[in-house]
């Protein structure tokens, strides 16, 4: 089989790998479509502290099951799925709390062990979500992405009250937006990014307010129209957004950080105390996938609009470039295998 391999960074390539056998409680997946991600990326450059090398990338893909180890339904195969990449092992505090995106034995598909960008990967049959036949392929692919949009949405609890600021119009916010619209009917979303066309996509998921932050002034402008927001979203993970969101957050507000920076950044703790804040940070998902796809099956988001380019896996370091390059018009970058 055909498998995109990081071998080291800045160096990844198409091999000819033997095709992966499933072992007891595991399936196959003949992947079909698989979704470029920024930590595909970092991966191949060298900037993930996770990843091991040589390392078959990719964690959001969707194709059929076609083989299944022992102890699984042989009925499943034929399915449609997509692959939950989070892999944990059930047992410690983390899991039995329902929360295994953090188990301490945790694996991450296409991080810490080989991924979808091939053309078979394996992973255990509990994993693989069946797709009902309303959703796309290409939806399908998505999946994922929103999983990580659901995570947070999930702590945060937002409602028809809350009046949201989401920090980043790239894919983590821009799904994130889609949520807070479709699904939680926000009163009111407001969104700043540095990039006016990566707004407009903003706007498009149903954003009321955008804010190009790298030329206006947030705070003055939220200041001016009396808004305290009642929900912040950190979907950019800078380190100055921190500081600055807890400064414009309302008393009793929550604040939702998506992602990490290793920079430190200097918080008051009399600035959250004062209002009672609550900080959530969000990893990865905690078995989000059902309800993603039920939101799809709903049609209560919209990934389609997401998806702005697709290659064929052939041309990987192709898509990879416009990914990471192309920020003006890039959004979704799908692989076809």
């Amino acid at each position: 089989m055909k498998s995109v391999v990081v071998q080291q960074p800045e160096r990844l390539v198409i091999e000819e790998r033997p095709q992966p056998q499933p072992q007891a409680g595991e399936v196959r997946i003949r992947v079909q479509h698989a979704g470029i991600c920024g930590s595909d990326v970092h991966i191949y450059r060298g900037h993930n502290p996770f990843a091991r090398y040589p390392r078959t990338i990719g964690h959001e893909f969707f194709g059929h099951i076609d083989a299944v180890g022992a102890g699984v339904d042989a009925a499943r195969i034929g399915e449609r799925v997509v692959g939950d990449p989070v892999v944990s092992c059930g047992c410690c505090y983390p899991c039995r709390v329902g929360r295994p995106n953090v188990c301490r034995e945790l694996q991450v598909i296409g991080v810490h062990r080989d991924g979808g960008f091939s053309e078979y990967v394996t992973l255990p049959a509990q994993n693989a979500h069946r797709v009902p036949a309303e959703i796309s392929d290409d939806n399908a692919t998505m999946v994922e992405p929103f999983t990580i949009a659901a995570n947070i949405c999930c702590q945060l609890q937002p409602a028809s009250l809350d009046v949201a600021l989401v920090y980043g119009a790239g894919p983590m916010g821009l799904t994130t937006v889609q949520a807070l619209r479709g699904v939680y009917g926000v009163k009111e979303i407001i969104v700043a990014d540095r990039i006016d066309e990566r707004l407009a996509m903003a706007h498009a998921c149903g954003a009321d307010r955008t804010v190009n932050n790298e030329r206006e002034d947030l705070a003055a402008i939220l200041t001016q129209a009396g808004i305290q927001p009642t929900l912040i979203v950190d979907a950019a993970c800078h380190p100055s957004i921190l500081p600055e969101a807890i400064a414009l957050a309302s008393p009793a507000a929550r604040i939702g950080i998506m992602g990490f920076s290793a920079e430190p950044c200097t918080i008051s703790q009399q600035g959250i105390t004062s209002k009672e804040l609550t900080i959530f940070s969000s990893r990865l998902n905690s078995n989000r996938f059902p309800l993603v796809i039920e939101w799809m099956t709903q049609k209560k988001i919209s990934p389609q609009t997401l998806i702005t380019h697709q290659f064929p896996y052939t041309d990987v370091l192709a898509a990879m470039e416009v990914f990471e390059k192309d920020q003006k018009q890039c959004c979704k970058v799908l692989l076809k295998f």
